[in-house]
């Protein structure tokens, strides 16, 4: 089990609109911390931060099992993407994207270079040492940043929104479903939420084995309270315990 799942999951994430309006501004910086379960058990400990550096805006996650887990399938993950820093409320583009897991014995450590100007993203593996150059379309995120530019929108029940994701060397214009409005527990109180389901088509992060749900307060917040998603065997819940 991988921190990556979840993150991909919180992360996972992730998972935009191609040309929709941006409705809400980020809080930056922003730490959000969650409990991650592998049927009801706690299984490691999930975090994303975003954070101003300046001239760039930077998103990182960052999971890791715990210690019982860690025995027979530790899990260490960290994401990271750069993004050109724009006016709010909207998210600029990415720069750089680098994914490194490790799940067990599967792992990943991937780097992307995007320049949007040329249409072009620079894939490199350094694991096998694979590079390719890729064409993107307008508006192309990377599996983690589509995440955050996601609860930048205006979200409508029964209305889906699409997002250019380039992701494991293929871009995919994923859907993401917005399901209904429901109550939750959370560590915030009883809150209002938004249940959205992105239709991931790629790998990463907790390989994805069913459909990923994910719960955004309904206010301008638009905070990930709890993620669940299915794996191998049983499923993962991230729920939020700091923010």
């Amino acid at each position: 089990m991988s921190y990556g799942t979840v993150i991909r999951l919180v992360a996972i994430i992730t998972w935009l609109v191609l040309g929709a309006p941006a409705a809400f501004a980020l809080n930056i910086p922003e730490k959000l911390v969650y409990d991650m379960t592998w049927t009801g058990i706690k299984a490691g400990t999930a975090i994303q931060e975003i954070i101003d550096d300046g001239d760039s805006i930077r998103v990182v996650s960052t999971a890791r099992s715990a210690d019982w887990i860690s025995v027979f399938f530790p899990v260490e993950d960290r994401i990271e993407s750069i993004l050109t820093k724009v006016q709010a409320p909207l998210l600029g583009l990415p720069r750089h994207f680098r994914m490194k897991i490790r799940e067990g014995n599967h792992r990943r450590d991937k780097e992307i270079i995007f320049d949007h100007e040329k249409g072009k993203a620079r894939y490199i593996d350094h694991l096998n040492g694979e590079k390719v150059v890729i064409d993107i379309m307008q508006n192309t995120y990377d599996t983690y940043s589509s995440f955050y530019y996601l609860r930048t929108l205006k979200l409508e029940v029964g209305k889906s929104v699409f997002v250019n994701i380039l992701d494991n060397k293929k871009l995919w214009n994923v859907e993401v479903q917005v399901l209904k409005k429901e109550k939750v527990d959370t560590i915030l109180g009883e809150v209002d939420t938004i249940l959205i389901k992105p239709l991931i088509k790629s790998d990463g992060i907790f390989q994805k084995k069913g459909a990923i749900y994910i719960w955004l307060t309904d206010d301008a917040r638009r905070i990930p309270v709890k993620m669940k998603t299915k794996v191998a065997i049983g499923s993962i819940t991230a729920t939020l315990v700091k923010y």
